[in-house]
């Protein structure tokens, strides 16, 4: 019988109950200042970061290869047989190749990984739903043939105030920038196919930007039964001003606030995101 672990990242958001009910292995990316490091999650907050970046905007970097080689003894050690890993997409970071390398090391364990062609909840969504198929009693092959049309089924779409950090970050994929910039438009950013940036629709101000997330959950709820996340970096009454809206909306399974996002997330964005991750039944 197939013994599958999980494992994901920080970057995808989950909160410690869902990491629990899930038994989802999580590797922590770092977060570096000039003269000091972090592991995000495990000794510095998303809220500590975001607090400081009035005084300096840190970078990140990967998980290092000794803390994947560190996760997959681990995982052999106890047993399992399968992996299945998700990560953040590709087009943002190493972490896929990262695993890749050392799973190639350890033929003894059979490793699955997903590149999530995304980032925060809609990366930490796929490993949600794994969780409820590995529950429901289905084996690693029936998982893994079913990721697919997990990735299919999950939209996401975030706004932030300003384009400034996704720019210094070298992140702003196919997103406009300074013209936008100066005539206030807010793009309401997906990720594309190939896990990068890229504009869903152009609205003027933070309020309409944050009005037009609303209009998205609508209209999709029109069509479809889903279930909600949204995701914030140091931008909770906004996003509880759309929780409210949303939650009043046809056809949702349920409505979750996921709390801060990464600061590996939120370095990039800069504070002020807000998050719609939504996934159909």
């Amino acid at each position: 019988m197939d013994k599958i672990a999980f494992i994901g990242d920080t970057t995808g958001d989950l909160s410690s109950d869902i990491i629990a009910k899930y038994n989802i292995n999580i590797l922590s990316f770092r977060i570096i200042y000039k003269d000091r490091e972090y592991l995000d999650r495990v000794n510095i907050t998303p809220t500590e970061v975001y607090d400081n970046m009035v005084n300096e905007i840190p970078t990140s970097s990967m998980p290092s290869m000794q803390d994947i080689e560190d996760m997959f003894l681990k995982l052999i050690s106890e047993g399992y047989t399968h992996i299945i890993a998700v990560t953040l997409s590709t087009g943002l970071s190493g972490i896929f190749n990262g695993i890749r390398v050392v799973s190639e090391n350890h033929p003894e364990i059979k490793t699955y990984i997903c590149d999530s062609k995304s980032i925060s909840i809609g990366e930490g969504a796929i490993l949600i739903e794994c969780g409820k198929l590995r529950d429901q009693g289905k084996n690693f092959n029936e998982i893994v043939a079913e990721i697919p049309n997990i990735m299919k089924r999950i939209h996401l779409f975030f706004v932030v105030p300003t384009l400034e950090y996704l720019k210094k970050g070298g992140r702003i994929g196919k997103v406009a920038g300074t013209i936008a910039e100066l005539l206030d438009i807010k793009p309401i950013i997906t990720v594309d196919q190939e896990g990068k940036y890229t504009t869903f629709a152009k609205v003027r101000g933070r309020k309409q930007s944050l009005a037009k997330l609303v209009d998205i959950a609508r209209e999709l709820l029109k069509q479809k039964k889903y279930t909600v996340y949204l995701a914030n970096g140091a931008a909770r009454e906004d996003v509880e001003r759309i929780y409210n809206a949303i939650s009043k909306l046809p056809n949702l399974l349920s409505i979750n606030m996921i709390g801060d996002i990464s600061p590996v997330s939120g370095v990039h964005s800069g504070p002020g995101l807000i998050g719609l991750v939504m996934v159909e039944e």
